[in-house]
Formats: C-alpha cells, structure tokens, sequence
C-alpha cells in the first residue's frame, strides 16, 4: 500500500530538511523539535465561544487544562462533554500542540472539550499520568454546574499516548474508581507496551513515529511497567463493559496491529464500537491537516460518531 500523496509529500519534505528523529534527542530539545513541527502542520484554529485555561487540583499538584465552548451555543446551555488526553508520547506535547483539534472537536461534535496537561515523563514517569487523568476527569464531573455539562454525556478520548490515557481511564470508570462515561474515542492509541507485534517491532521511519521512537517513549514513561494494565490497557483480564468506543487506526504506524487488535478485542467483548483504518496514513497525521487533506476529513469522522455517542435519540434523562 503506496502512502497518500499528502503524506508522501509530508515524509519526502520530513528527509530532505534531515528531520531527527526524537530518540536521538534530550526530551527538552525533542519537545522543541515537536512544538515546532505543530506550527508548521496545523490548519489554522477554529473560532470558539470560549477557550480559558485554569488548573485542576491534582495527586501532584496542579493541573493545568483548557475548557472550549463551541461556537454558536450559549455561555448557560448545558452540553456534553469531551474531556480530552493530548499525544506526544507521554513525554511531547500539551495545551498548546493540541489546541486546533480540541477546538474542532467541540465544534463538530457539539460539546464542551477539557483539554488535559497532565504530567509528562521522564520528570514524571508511571503512573503520574494515569492519575492527573483521573483527577481531571472526576473534576469535570463534580464541576458540572459550573462547566454547565451533562455529566450523563461525558466521554473521554485522545490521540496515541492520550488514547492509551483514555482506554485507561475508561476502564477506571467501568471498574467505579470514575463515574459512568458514556464513550470513548481512541485515535491511534497506544494499548500495549511490550510491544510485541509485528508492526511494533518493524515499522521503520516513515513519518514522525517508528519503532524506535515508540521504545524511546516507553522506556521514559514506564520503565519495568509494561505489562500493568494501566499503561498497556490490552493487558486488563477484561474489556467487557466499558463505554461505546471509535478507533482510528493507520497503516505505516508501529501502533497499528495493537490498535486494530484492540477494536477487535472491544467487539468481541461485546463493547459497541466502529473502527475506522487509514491504510494510507502515518502516526500523527491528524495534527496536520494544513499539509494533509485527509486529516480534516478524519476528524471529521471520529467528531460525527462522538457526536451521535452525546446526543442520543429522544430525550437524555
């Protein structure tokens, strides 16, 4: 399968400029790089009623998020909610990177988006994370007035290493450490850290993510636990009951044969979910839709089935 002709242009530009691939680089200069990168990708911002950032109080502090209201509703009107993990491999990225998504997605799906700045690794390994993740997901519940949210409507979702943070903290919920969540959006998430599948062990470097990049990731974020279900969710003894899920899987990414085993996993555990696959996309190419048409167009998709997920037909009681 021959690369989208977007993409192909992305990657052939990524080699020519000698783009260095993060493993190679200190985290400060690898979160540069990345900040970087997202400027030059990114489609421009949407309008918004609101963005505000505040902070959260958490396990280790404070939380820093960002609340969006999408356009074209009222500051009072009550509306689901997304509460949103960024990617970066738990160790890249924040506010700032994942802005532009969380702004489409409120806007497409209609909802209220609590974009995440959780701890990252390697000054916060496993599982501060996990925790900052749940903190801020129960501070979205019981700030429901305030946030004018209904906490019947409340999903959670992310995109590679927030999608692992989202699979994570639905299962949290199933288990009742979290209240009820009504739908889970992972897009290309991490599930597994053993990293034993095939395209884990051999997807090279086309585009911003290979193997060894993937390694480098996960030896700063959870050095000896890779095998707790809370930093691979694939490994939890059940799937069974958790939330109505979309993933959103591609084909030149060394997460795709965990995330297609995952979607699989979740229907045969009898979890509604609909699994979307970009054979023609690399990891990351969501965050760059002024360079990929097909970017848009897949949050598109994740944004009108999260939509359909949050307003249910009849009436939400």
């Amino acid at each position: 399968m021959s690369l989208d002709p977007d993409t192909q242009a992305v990657v052939d530009a990524m080699r020519a400029a000698g783009r260095q691939p993060f493993e190679t680089m200190t985290p400060a200069q690898a979160r540069e790089a990345y900040a970087a990168g997202r400027a030059v990708s990114q489609a421009a911002p949407e309008p918004v009623l609101s963005a505000h950032n505040q902070f959260v109080a958490g396990p280790g502090g404070q939380i820093p998020v960002r609340v969006f209201r999408p356009a074209g509703v009222e500051d009072y009107e009550v509306l689901p909610a997304l509460v949103f993990f960024h990617g970066g491999g738990w160790v890249l990225g924040g506010l700032d990177s994942h802005d532009v998504m969380c702004r489409r997605f409120a806007n497409a799906a209609r909802c209220v988006v609590v974009s995440v700045d959780y701890r990252m690794a390697p000054e916060h390994v496993f599982p501060a994370a996990v925790d900052d993740c749940a903190a801020a997901t129960k501070w979205v519940f019981d700030n429901q007035v305030a946030l004018s949210i209904d906490p019947k409507r409340v999903a959670v979702g992310g995109d590679s290493a927030g999608g692992n943070l989202a699979a994570v903290i639905a299962l949290m919920a199933r288990d009742g450490a979290l209240p009820p969540l009504a739908y889970q959006m992972l897009l290309y998430p991490a599930t597994d850290m053993a990293m034993t599948t095939v395209s884990a062990r051999t997807t090279g470097g086309t585009g911003i993510l290979s193997s060894a990049t993937m390694k480098w990731f996960i030896d700063l974020y959870c050095p000896g636990q890779t095998l707790d279900w809370r930093a691979s969710p694939a490994r939890a003894a059940s799937v069974a009951g958790t939330p109505p899920a979309f993933v959103l899987t591609c084909g030149y990414d060394p997460l795709r044969d965990e995330g297609i085993e995952y979607a699989r996993r979740l229907e045969r555990e009898e979890v509604r979910v609909v699994h979307f696959h970009y054979s023609d996309q690399i990891h990351g190419f969501l965050g760059m839709g002024k360079l990929i048409r097909a970017a848009d167009q897949a949050i598109d998709v994740a944004s009108a089935h999260l939509r359909m997920a949050l307003y249910p037909p009849g009436p939400v009681v």
